[in-house]
């Protein structure tokens, strides 16, 4: 083995400091560098080795701490150092969570890379409100999308007409600040306006609330009742089934 350290990509989970995976727990509590992120939570901050230096590179509502530069050369930097570090991330280091490119930067610096994956508040905010992204009465399949492209896309790449015919469940991540006009493109697209949509607030912790509308209304209904970013919005029938299993918490 090298001098250098190692960076391990471990999903903290939706928000719930319980549903982080026991490989990931361990990992933190061995860990001489933990980089955390806004959502990674911070009760499990307390699980840390007396000693073990905590950098908070999180970003809140489209404000970054640091950028995803500055944070791809902290954890080079630091595994270059020989410390042991994890990288933690809220979710699933790879469902939008720039985990991927992390991964590249540490290889192309030949420092050893690992990931550790984490439930994802794609599938968990939804289920514990009472919404399965997939049921067999009324969806077979799932499509996960950010409603938020990288600011370096001048349009967007996301053919919401393709996603409005297609079918299923579609589960928007990072949408709240896009949300009435991701909606709008999947009703110019061809979605039925009165497709049921539901939007979970902070899945798995105790700030969790939920909004449920139509494709048309969901807008309204999240300001009407101050639901905003972090969420997870689903469309598709699956969204009725809200009103029928209720907060599954």
């Amino acid at each position: 083995m090298s001098a250098d350290g190692e960076v391990y990509l471990v999903g903290a989970g939706p928000g719930d400091p319980r549903l982080i995976t026991v490989k990931g727990l361990e990992l933190l509590r061995q860990a001489d560098v933990i980089v955390y992120d806004y959502l990674a939570g911070e009760e499990l901050l307390k699980e840390v080795k007396k000693g073990a230096e905590l950098i908070d590179v999180g970003k809140k509502g489209g404000c970054h701490k640091v950028k995803q530069d500055g944070i791809n050369d902290i954890i080079v930097a630091k595994a270059k150092e020989g410390k042991k570090v994890v990288r933690l991330k809220g979710g699933d280091p790879f469902m939008f969570g720039r985990g991927g490119e992390e991964a590249e930067e540490l290889r192309k610096h030949g420092v050893a890379v690992h990931v550790v994956p984490g439930v994802t508040s794609a599938i968990a905010a939804p289920a514990l409100a009472g919404v399965p992204v997939t049921h067999r009465d009324h969806a077979s399949f799932v499509t996960f999308v950010t409603g938020h492209e990288s600011d370096s896309k001048e349009e967007d790449i996301i053919d919401w007409k393709g996603l409005a015919q297609l079918g299923g469940t579609i589960v928007i991540l990072m949408g709240m600040g896009h949300l009435e006009k991701n909606m709008g493109s999947l009703i110019d697209g061809g979605l039925d306006p009165s497709t049921p949509v539901a939007v979970v607030h902070r899945g798995s912790t105790p700030a969790q609330r939920s909004a449920v509308g139509t494709a048309s209304d969901i807008a309204a209904r999240c300001r009407e009742q101050n639901i905003s970013s972090p969420a997870v919005v689903v469309v598709g029938s699956v969204a009725r089934l809200k009103d029928v299993l209720g907060d599954l918490r």
